[in-house]
């Protein structure tokens, strides 16, 4: 079980540097595609532990794997005086300087023409645009592999198994007291393995159908089910009880609401998707991963909690690096068949390259998504100048906003370490 955990780590890691490595090739093939220098393509931080140079490119490996980076000439302008360093007392002026100087540092006779920001906006955008789009390729490519081959854990109109009494949801127990009354499942004759073809009379064909339809009724119905190759119709009265939310999917979300109860658990199967119900799948993610990058913010007291105060971790609370390889370590532990356990691995994976896409567009610096915005805005005002027959307004100066982007790495550094003490204290588990 334990090697079983450690190879689970060990396949989140190697596909943590391949989705790394991936996102800065983007970087990279574009920037050369377009004659921009770049002295450095580096997977990882902190010290170098393999470098090898190829032609003008320093290619190597980093002892932190947590990220990655490609250096580019010319990454800003210079300042309003032309001059690429003029040092200052002013600390946030200093800033400024300093990024713009390490744009400058490996400057070479010739490179005065392969500068970043000389570049047209439009191209800036697609350097830039060009790691989080490798990481959306590669989310696509094995979302698309697990959907298709491997296929989707559904749930069926087949019974695995009849609750033999109702307990309500609040109750940490599993065991029926006799004070607990009958569920009606049990007490209409429903038994493991009958298919449940119609629902008060009305055909039901999928699980999503029948739940909701037991969700919306109380009282007498009636359920008709197949049995041992014949249909058998069992008559059963529905009761209130508190259980768990869900989405317009189908799919659990926190929380809990009143609802029709009859007390079984379906069965579940395995079943590959279409292409374009893939596709579907795919797009309910993106939209369930921009409202979850939306809310981040408002899951920091719950994490603390979860961190600090021994309060329960949600199941929806934002995952770091450890605690998805923690998770990933739990899929190889648990005794699942070889390609559904590969299945959820690569799911994590490209999970994970989905999240590197959305976050990494943000329009803030130092992230890619402030560049774009940086490069569109120069290429929005220099139109204007233009329309209404102005000088030439020259490249937006991002290095201006180094010390916003200072703050906006300061916030994500303390969120990363908080997610990172909440998923060792208080990890996120699969069930």
């Amino acid at each position: 079980m334990i090697w079983m955990t450690i190879l689970g780590i060990l396949v989140f890691a190697v596909g943590l540097l391949v989705s790394i490595a991936w996102h800065e090739l983007g970087h990279l093939s574009t920037a050369k595609l377009f004659g921009i220098r770049v002295p450095q393509y580096m997977v990882g931080f902190g010290p170098t532990i393999w470098s090898r140079n190829k032609g003008e490119t320093e290619y190597g490996l980093k002892a932190i794997p947590l990220g990655g980076y490609i250096r580019m000439i010319g990454m800003f302008p210079p300042g309003e005086d032309g001059r690429v360093e003029a040092r200052s007392t002013s600390p946030w002026r200093s800033m400024i300087e300093d990024a713009r100087s390490a744009a400058y540092e490996e400057l070479q006779p010739g490179d005065e023409k392969r500068l970043f920001y000389t570049r047209k906006p439009w191209k800036r955008v697609i350097v830039m645009f060009a790691g989080p789009f490798m990481n959306l390729i590669l989310a696509f490519v094995l979302l698309l592999g697990v959907f298709m081959v491997v296929g989707v854990t559904q749930q069926t109109t087949t019974v695995d198994s009849v609750q033999p009494c109702v307990i309500q949801l609040s109750e940490k127990r599993t065991d029926c007291r006799k004070s607990d009354p009958v569920a009606p499942a049990k007490a209409a004759g429903l038994e493991s393995g009958d298919k449940i073809v119609a629902f008060d009379g009305k055909p039901v064909a999928d699980w999503p159908t029948l739940s909701e339809r037991i969700r919306e009724s109380r009282g007498a119905v009636t359920v008709t089910v197949e049995r041992d190759g014949q249909q058998k119709v069992l008559n059963a009265t529905l009761i209130e009880n508190t259980v768990s939310k869900r989405d317009e999917n189908g799919n659990p979300v926190p929380g809990t609401q009143k609802a029709g109860y009859l007390g079984f658990t379906a069965q579940q199967i395995d079943e590959p998707l279409a292409f374009g119900q893939s596709i579907d799948r795919m797009g309910i993610m993106m939209e369930d991963g921009v409202q979850a990058l939306v809310a981040m913010p408002s899951k920091i007291p719950d994490l603390w909690d979860a961190a600090f105060n021994g309060a329960e971790r949600k199941a929806d609370s934002p995952v770091g690096i450890v605690g998805a390889a923690r998770i990933s370590g739990e899929i190889f532990g648990l005794e699942l068949p070889v390609e559904n356990t590969l299945g959820m691995a690569v799911f994590l994976i490209a999970g994970f390259n989905l999240s590197l896409f959305l976050f990494n567009m943000l329009p803030l610096l130092p992230l890619d998504g402030g560049h774009i915005a940086g490069a569109l805005w120069e290429s929005l005002r220099r139109k204007l100048a233009r329309l209404f027959k102005r000088p030439d307004p020259g490249p937006f100066d991002v290095a201006k906003l180094m010390p916003l982007a200072y703050v906006v790495a300061g916030v994500f550094v303390c969120f990363t370490l908080l997610v990172l003490v909440a998923d060792v204290v208080n990890p996120v588990r699969i069930s």
